[in-house]
């Protein structure tokens, strides 16, 4: 499983550095992002969480500063973006884990 998940998130990443210098038609560029991401995040270690958190936060941030650099700035800023929609699919997927692993416990607890 951590083989297919390295895999998704590997690709997540070059399709976002792609698409944001290559228009690629006929593809849902953020659907495929997303859901890159929400693969990768399936097998994602706890140390990694907080950072990839953070990336999500923080990637539409740096994005919307790239994108005051003549020339290149809104094709780096289109990478920043397609970098955060990974991040957020893997937050999504490592976050509703987590969540099922809370109630799991706590409705074994009940029943002890």
């Amino acid at each position: 499983m951590t083989k297919i998940t390295g895999l998704a998130r590997a690709l997540g990443i070059v399709l976002a550095i792609v698409a944001g210098f290559v228009a690629i038609p006929g593809l849902n560029i953020a659907l495929a992002l997303v859901v890159l991401g929400l693969v990768a995040g399936i097998t994602m270690p706890d140390e990694r969480f907080i950072p990839v958190a953070l990336y999500v936060l923080f990637l539409p941030i740096v994005g919307a500063a790239l994108g005051n650099i003549p020339m290149i700035g809104a094709k780096l800023g289109a990478v920043a973006t397609g970098l955060a929609l990974v991040a957020a699919g893997a937050i999504a997927s490592a976050l509703a884990i987590r969540l099922y692993g809370f109630v799991k416990d706590d409705l074994v607890a009940l029943t002890k």
